[in-house]
Parts: structure tokens; sequence; C-alpha cells
């Protein structure tokens, strides 16, 4: 859910008093070291992802079961699955402190304009409602 305009203006806010208050720890939390690891993080992900493949396949071909049971293969297919899931987890996040020189106020407005009609409707009547309150 995008933020008001409102809630923009607070949160540029709060950045400004950020950077004015402790620069070096704002440029940290700012710096590209938060851009890599979700991209390392989507790679290994994938690594795992083909690992717990081929570990699948080789336990079918391998005849190693103890108790009946592909141990290599549900280890594989577990392997597998975190994989998955690490790279699933890192696509639903941007990137944590991505700086887009590209993205200016104009173009954060922008995106007001270019909700539907409804979600337009439905946002001025929740500003009513909080206003008249």
């Amino acid at each position: 859910m995008p933020l008001s305009e409102h809630e923009q203006r607070l949160l540029e806010q709060i950045e400004r008093a950020l950077y004015a208050e402790d620069p070096k720890f704002a440029s940290t939390v700012r710096g590209a070291k938060l851009r890599r690891p979700s991209r390392r993080r989507r790679l290994q992900g994938a690594a795992l992802f083909v690992l717990g493949l081929v570990l699948l396949v080789v336990g079918m071909v391998v005849p190693v079961q103890p108790a009946g049971i592909p141990v290599i293969s549900v280890l594989g297919f577990l392997v597998m699955f975190g994989g998955a899931v690490l790279t699933l987890a890192t696509l639903g996040k941007g990137d944590p402190g991505a700086d887009n020189p590209a993205d200016t106020d104009d173009e954060v407005k922008g995106q007001g304009r270019r909700r539907s009609s409804f979600a337009q409707r439905m946002e001025e009547r929740f500003r009513r409602r909080f206003d008249g309150e």
C-alpha cells in the first residue's frame, strides 16, 4: 500500500532530521552495503535450488536407500525447498536501502495519479472522514 502525500512528507522530515543529527549513521544505513545482500541471497537461493534438484535426481539413480527411503532424494528436496523459499523471500522485498536517483518527488507524486479512480475515491473518503473527526 503506497504512502499518502502527508505520510511521505513526514517520512522525508524524519529522514532529514536523521541526516542532520547523525550523518555518519545515515550514510551507513543508506549506503550500497544494504543492496548487495538481496542480490546475493537470490543467487544463493537459486544455487541451492539447483543443488537440491541435482541431489533429487542423483538420489533416484543411486541405489542407496536405507529402510526403503531415498535419503539423498529427500535431502535434495529439502535443499531445493529451502533454496526456493530463500529466493522467493528476497524477491518479495525490494532492495532495502536502494537509492535510486531516478526517483524524484515528481515521480513519487505521479504514482498517485496512476492509481485507479476507485483507489483515489476511497483515499479521498478516508481523508474526509479522518479530517472530519
